[in-house]
């Protein structure tokens, strides 16, 4: 087990260097040297391969998505190009007592153009319902609850505003059938202050009614960097009490391909068997950037944890992951 765990470290250690060895290499190279056209050469070969992986994918996906639209027109002239974006990511998360928690995530979101784009298709092993959104990012990757499941759902926007808007989805998750409606209201003043609440209900067939409350504030300090806290609550029939988590974060985006979030995280439950209880603290630094190519991203995030079944000890440990975003249509 330890030794795989040094085998991904080794690999993601391999990626993150030749990214950076790549850059230099091309910042370096002059173009008025006499080898800079064969430089050039030798790295359009290089990097052919990895061109090919991404439009292998994207037309995959795209091929699949304008399979599945036209079940919704019978006729044959009347073809529409739908919308795909698909995320593939690579995370290793060593901490003490811990060094095996590998996941491998994916999300892929289809607009359905023959529902004059009102319709979604997605497909994802990761819940969309946490909103602390990364500066650089495109596509929300960090879920609010810990559990994996597989999941396919029809979403329909029933109205989109400047501020607002109200979804409802239809699908399946963990081999439970689900139903969930959402809105998601902002209000922004000054250009510096920003609020956001997002109600929601849902009904699983095996759990039963649930029902969650996101409320967000933002605060822009400069042009670079803002502060927001959120807090989340979330009741089910499939258990006791009240799941809770409050979030305080300090983003800054550093230049066009470099974002950094300082975090720290407090979850727990009350109203339960236990009454109030704290789960987990943690207090993290998240480094972001996009490498190589537009569509590829990397992350470095050493955290500091103190989880209620370690007896609140301190658990230090660090994130890595690869994330590739592939998108046609």
């Amino acid at each position: 087990m330890l030794k795989d765990s040094f085998k991904i470290l080794t690999f993601l250690l391999f990626i993150l260097s030749s990214v950076s060895l790549g850059a230099q290499e091309r910042l370096s190279n002059d173009p008025k040297d006499e080898h800079s056209s064969s430089k050039n050469q030798d790295n359009k070969n290089d990097e052919q391969w990895i061109n090919d992986l991404h439009e292998t994918i994207s037309d995959s996906v795209y091929q699949s998505a304008a399979w599945f639209d036209n079940f919704f027109t019978d006729d044959g002239n009347s073809q529409k190009n739908p919308k795909v974006n698909a995320r593939i990511r690579l995370e290793w998360r060593p901490k003490s007592r811990a060094w095996d928690e590998v996941k491998a995530r994916f999300k892929v979101k289809v607009k359905l153009p023959h529902f004059k784009n009102k319709l979604d298709l997605i497909l994802s092993d990761d819940d969309d319902s946490d909103q602390n959104q990364l500066p650089l990012e495109t596509i929300k990757i960090r879920s609010d609850e810990q559990e994996e499941h597989f999941s396919a759902s029809l979403r329909y926007l029933h109205k989109v505003e400047k501020n607002k808007f109200t979804d409802a989805r239809l699908g399946i998750s963990g081999g439970d059938m689900f139903i969930r409606a959402r809105h998601r209201r902002h209000i922004q003043w000054d250009d510096r202050h920003a609020f956001k609440v997002e109600p929601s209900i849902y009904y699983f067939v095996k759990d039963g009614l649930g029902s969650k409350l996101l409320l967000e504030y933002d605060h822009q300090y400069d042009k670079n960097t803002q502060f927001r806290i959120n807090y989340s609550i979330r009741g089910s029939q499939s258990f006791s009490g009240i799941r809770w988590k409050h979030g305080f974060y300090k983003l800054k985006h550093l230049d066009s391909t470099t974002a950094t979030v300082m975090s720290f995280q407090v979850q727990g439950e009350r109203n339960g068997a236990r009454g109030f209880v704290v789960d987990n603290y943690t207090l993290s630094y998240r480094y972001r950037f996009n490498a190589y190519k537009k569509w590829l991203y990397f992350e470095i995030e050493p955290f500091l944890e103190w989880p209620e079944q370690e007896g609140y000890s301190t658990t230090p440990g660090i994130a890595l992951r690869i994330e590739g975003n592939f998108y046609k249509g």
